[in-house]
């Protein structure tokens, strides 16, 4: 649904705003409305992050949010949704200092960023995992400190940046790193209904609103103006809803006992837990309040490493309550449902229900007064996001290999669960310097980084305060002895960061690689490096050879995730196809050039150099390798060959390459001490 795309312009004013697309006509997912509302009662929480797959109301949503809250900045009418896009740039974000005032006037007057302009509304960021770090950094500092201090270019500036921050995201383009995951006080996965009955309702109110904006959003007006009334309400009483220790005394409890790191989970727990008192219009927290936040604010922080799952099934969430349970010490909860099944849980526990009296409150305010067709299960599954595991890689005419083993039968199976804990990895990087995307593996010009020199100012580039000034010097000082700034002195500061990369692995799972031990040792390497390039914000794209060809298992993508799954299905065995997997992985790098010409590759091939697959398999494979070598295609070549008598043919390999040579042994950090050894 795109509500927000759609015209619909009021006859007296020909260039009002577009008619958004009411929050109440919204058909389910009940769930986010409730997040969404909570955070507007209570910015303080941090904001929410919406997961899940396109076409599921996301954006319509939010932007159906910020009418809703009245704001006395807004001069009695809805409040601002600022949209901050993907390229926008720090200073942009933050402000930064009017270089015309201070040229033409001598002033150092400040210009205030997109934060500001949220002020008292909605700062909405579609795709927020795309966003560089450092900026979803500051933007989660300011929602929950409510403002935004900026200390730069000898300015020092405090601004109020009061909003309710919505990042929404597609887990198949990559996901948040865990520390950035935990900064985002509340999270809900939405998934499109299965209803029929709800996904016919979903088009005729499409279609209505595309026929008559104006006529469609005042049938549903009544219903906007009284949540917008229950909303402001609770935002003017929740400073007076009383949380006791004995419900705080609970929600130690459930954190403790779901484990979650740090006390970031329990102060928003809280905060969650009395906005929602205040929107029942209560004066006390209770117990199902606390069931509410628990569900809303702690899934995603139970996640430990990247490839953890981050949901909360019933039975977790039930078992939580009960550790709540005991360690309120019963005083002040609810009675229990009937249930047969519940001997064992404590008197108090709200039972097994999975958190459906979550949304009943907020769902008679949040929906008209025509009723939807029924109700959507919006407990999004942990796994509603990603592709199933079977699933043919697109565009790739080798992609049939997946359901059908090019060796002579299927193997054993190559992944394996992720261990607990990773290796710490040695740094693989692209030579030179380049200007791709920010990340954490190679060197890149950037915004950010070490200052290494001044040059040419323009927009989108810092300023470079000593060179401004020694340009300006440069030209003599004024009859009044004072050397003046002109716009034609400024320069601009030349800056090293690092950049992400993209890493194509090609794995030999031939069956001169498959013994026990060795399958396991590359199993859990390969683990290894694909969460090392998730935490350096690679794209990773794998290709695997075995049988009697290559197959592109995994195309390239942000997702991680998704690409230790998929490699987790993949059969080893048979022949090594190594001149049909490197000339797939040249193939894969030369179409993601054309799709993104900054982002440099990285090859990595995991192999002991064996090339036995079809005729001259070996002559071959070094005249693939050769051809990717004067491509001057950066490469790595993890020499998998173990055992007392070796043969050497990763060595070989590398050479016609041009590739650095590292046993596979010495990838961890803990083997750095040891030198490495080419046997070329």
């Amino acid at each position: 649904m795109t509500a927000d795309l759609a015209s619909g312009h009021t006859p007296r004013d020909p260039i009002a705003a577009p008619v958004r697309y009411p929050f109440t006509a919204v058909v389910g997912q009940d769930r986010l409305k409730l997040a969404l509302i909570l955070s507007a009662i209570a910015p303080g929480i941090g904001g929410v992050l919406i997961r899940g797959e396109k076409g599921t109301a996301k954006s319509t949503i939010v932007r159906a949010l910020g009418p809703l809250i009245h704001d006395a900045r807004a001069d009695g009418q809805g409040a601002r949704v600022v949209e901050l896009p993907i390229g926008a740039t720090e200073d942009r974000v933050i402000g930064s200092l009017d270089l015309t005032g201070v040229l033409r006037d001598g002033r150092a007057d400040f210009t205030p960023g997109l934060l500001a302009q949220a002020d008292g509304g909605v700062l909405y960021i579609d795709e927020v995992n795309l966003l560089a770090d450092h900026l979803v950094d500051v933007l989660l500092d300011a929602a929950a400190s409510g403002r935004v201090t900026i200390e730069r270019d000898g300015v020092s500036h405090t601004q109020s940046a009061d909003f309710v921050l919505v990042g929404t995201m597609n887990p198949e383009e990559g996901e948040l790193r865990p520390q950035l995951l935990d900064r985002f006080g509340l999270a809900v996965d939405v998934i499109a209904g299965r209803d029929v009955d709800e996904r016919v309702e979903i088009v005729r109110r499409r279609i209505d609103f595309d026929a008559d904006p104006v006529g469609f959003a005042a049938r549903y007006a009544d219903s906007e103006d009284e949540l917008a009334q229950r909303i402001s309400a609770a935002r003017a009483s929740i400073d007076s809803v009383a949380l006791p220790t004995s419900q705080l005394r609970r929600i130690a409890g459930i954190c403790a006992h779901l484990q979650v790191d740090g006390l970031r989970g329990d102060i928003v727990v809280a905060r969650t837990a009395t906005a929602h008192a205040a929107l029942r219009g209560a004066t006390e927290v209770d117990a199902e309040d606390v069931r509410v936040a628990v569900e809303l604010a702690l899934p995603h922080r139970r996640r430990r490493n990247p490839f953890d799952e981050s949901g909360l099934s019933d039975q977790q969430l039930d078992d939580a309550m009960a550790a709540g349970d005991e360690a309120a010490g019963d005083d002040d909860s609810p009675e229990p449902p009937d249930d047969p099944g519940s001997g064992d849980r404590e008197p108090d526990d709200p039972g097994p229900d999975g958190g459906e009296p979550t949304g009943e409150a907020p769902r008679d305010s949040t929906e008209p007064s025509t009723p939807d067709p029924a109700p959507p299960n919006n407990a999004a599954p942990p796994n509603n996001a990603a592709p199933s595991d079977d699933a043919a890689p697109p565009n790739d005419e080798e992609g049939a290999e997946s359901t059908t083993p090019a060796g002579p039968a299927p193997g054993a199976l190559f992944g394996g669960p992720a261990a607990a804990t990773a290796r710490r990895m040695r740094r693989l990087r692209v030579d030179g310097i380049g200007d791709g995307e920010p990340g954490r593996r190679s060197r890149a010009r950037s915004r950010r980084g070490q200052t290494i020199g001044a040059t040419d100012f323009g927009p989108g580039t810092p300023m470079h305060l000593f060179g401004t000034v020694l340009s300006a010097a440069g030209r003599g000082v004024d009859d009044a002895g004072r050397v003046r700034v002109a716009e034609r002195d400024l320069r601009g500061a030349a800056r090293i960061g690092q950049e992400a990369n993209l890493v194509v692995f090609v794995v030999d799972l031939s069956g001169s690689m498959t013994a026990r031990r060795r399958l396991a040792a590359v199993s859990e390497l390969c683990v290894d490096l694909l969460r090392d390039s998730y935490t350096r914000r690679d794209r990773v794209a794998v290709v695997i050879a075995r049988g009697s060809r290559a197959e592109v298992a995994v195309p390239p993508t942000k997702s991680v995730d998704i690409a230790v799954r998929r490699m987790a299905s993949v059969r080893t065995g048979g022949r090594t196809p190594l001149a049909e997997g490197l000339l797939a992985a040249d193939e894969v790098i030369t179409r993601a050039r054309r799709a993104d010409p900054h982002r440099r590759p990285l090859l990595v091939v995991l192999t002991d150099g064996r090339a036995t697959a079809g005729a001259d398999a070996a002559p071959r494979a070094r005249a693939a390798a050769e051809t990717i070598g004067r491509k001057g295609i950066d490469s790595v070549v993890v020499d998998c060959e173990q055992g007392m008598v070796r043969l050497g043919l990763a060595a070989e390999l590398a050479v016609h390459l041009n590739a650095e040579l590292l046993p596979m042994e010495h990838l961890s950090l803990a083997a750095l001490a040891r030198p490495v050894h080419s046997a070329a």
